[in-house]
């Protein structure tokens, strides 16, 4: 064996991390470590979303029974089979405010018994 390549066998084997480099080392490892298990309890995180979203979709807030649909003009109302509860979504509070009073009556005559 050359004696240069042994003389740099001896060196690396006999090589050690300074102190400052282990502690670098191990901060490494540790963030490595610590955003594995962030995206990991991310994911169960949206999981368990997705599982209550698909759980309570359509259902009543207040009873928990299933939510009849209603489209009208446009405009998509939610109301209860059980309790007659009725549920607007997103933005559709507005759209129902710019109905004309006599649009509005007709909206409420749809829910009347």
């Amino acid at each position: 064996m050359a004696p240069e390549k042994e003389a740099l066998e001896e060196t690396s084997m006999s090589w050690k991390p300074s102190e400052k480099e282990e502690e670098y080392f191990a901060r490494m490892e540790f963030e490595r470590k610590k955003k594995l298990e962030e995206e990991k309890h991310k994911k169960l995180a949206e999981a368990e979303k997705q599982r209550l979203k698909e759980f309570h979709f359509m259902r009543c807030p207040k009873c928990g029974m299933e939510l009849i649909e209603i489209d009208y003009k446009g405009i998509k109302i939610d109301k209860c089979s059980e309790c007659e509860g009725v549920w607007l979504d997103a933005g559709e509070l507005e759209a129902v405010s710019k109905l004309e009073k006599s649009g509005l009556e007709k909206l409420f005559s749809v829910f009347r018994k």
